[in-house]
């Protein structure tokens, strides 16, 4: 049985999440209940971290409603893409690439490349970001890097769900990373992807010891999770926009139903922190203060270190969202760029 402040706090919710919450009914104080079962119910006033920039902060500061407004899957893939598209341009302005799209083993690439100097015989193999079931960073994921490395860069848009659910995308992926195996050493290539291409990095790595493929130089998983059979404690208390925006109550099903389909969630390839996670090659973690994925980034970094890979890197960013990398006007995000640059850049070197 619900606690009574349990009821209370979920009739408000729900009453918010119809109309918004108003600045009139927006709590002012903390608050702190924790029931018999250790389920916290607070409120908390935070203000914004002092050392974000004032591009940050701005960000930070727009008012977004709490109400729910479901979208069909349609609306949502239409309005990633024209963002996309949008904030690809943007970066491109900021860092100047060939763009051109392609095939590769019968899966649609975009292919991007610096406009000079390329590092020929390295390369880059992307999985793009956007719920299993959009595209928000093909564009947006691969630019910045390409031009900061000078190295080509290969987006992946693999089969989304839900018409297709695991293992589709993954498949693509490694489809992709065996015709690159023709043209490049394993070493010479690096795999990585954010949000839902970070959490596909991890399934496609477990994915190539297990059919036998080499593995790359380096892997980047950048604000990602390693287990769908539970939730991580951020996801209780950020949305996608950190601590704005509509947050629906977690329930304990497993994590996202139509990508998983009829997998287990906790098979080790869907799952990686299930899987045997030693002598991976150099992986680089990138989480955010704010970030909904930021518990399920760390635990799978603690397992990289649990199986012995010292060669696991984690940076945590102060107060911002998830993948706030992907708006190229921030200067935390230039300085992720370059970070994420920085690691590729020294460890397919060899």
């Amino acid at each position: 049985m619900k606690s009574l402040a349990a009821v209370l706090l979920l009739s408000s919710s729900l009453a918010f999440a119809q109309q918004g919450t108003t600045a009139a009914q927006a709590p002012n104080a903390d608050t702190s209940y924790i029931d018999a079962q250790g389920t916290a119910h607070i409120t908390r006033v935070i203000p914004v971290p002092p050392d974000l920039s004032p591009e940050a902060k701005k960000s930070l500061s727009r008012q977004v409603s709490d109400a729910s407004r479901p979208q069909s899957l349609e609306e949502r893939r239409h309005g990633t893409g024209v963002w996309q598209n949008h904030a690809g341009d943007v970066s491109a302005q900021l860092y100047p690439v060939h763009r051109s799209e392609s095939a590769m083993a019968g899966v649609p690439v975009r292919i991007i490349t610096p406009v000079a100097d390329m590092i020929p015989d390295r390369v880059l193999l992307n999985l793009h970001g956007g719920g299993f079931n959009s595209d928000s960073g093909s564009w947006t994921e691969t630019i910045p890097v390409a031009n900061l490395t000078r190295m080509k860069v290969v987006a992946v848009l693999y089969r989304l769900a839900p018409e297709h659910p695991f293992p589709a995308g993954i498949d693509d992926g490694i489809a992709v990373y065996k015709e690159l195996l023709k043209t490049y050493k394993p070493e010479h290539i690096a795999i990585y992807g954010t949000s839902a291409g970070a959490i596909m990095t991890g399934e496609v790595a477990v994915k190539l010891r297990q059919v036998g493929l080499p593995l790359p130089g380096a892997f980047g998983i950048f604000s990602g999770m390693g287990d769908f059979s539970r939730e991580g404690d951020s996801r209780s208390m950020y949305a996608l926009n950190g601590l704005s925006g509509h947050l629906d109550l977690l329930t304990a099903s497993a994590h996202d139903p139509y990508y998983i389909g009829s997998a287990d969630p906790r098979d080790p390839v869907l799952s990686p922190l299930f899987a045997d996670l030693h002598n991976m090659p150099p992986t680089l973690f990138i989480t955010s203060g704010r970030d909904m994925l930021l518990s399920g980034t760390t635990i799978l970094h603690r397992a990289f270190l649990r199986a012995g890979n010292d060669n696991a890197q984690l940076v945590v960013f102060e107060g911002l969202p998830h993948a706030f990398w992907n708006d190229p006007n921030l200067p935390e995000s230039k300085e992720a760029d370059h970070i994420m640059a920085h690691f590729f850049t020294d460890n397919l070197k060899r």
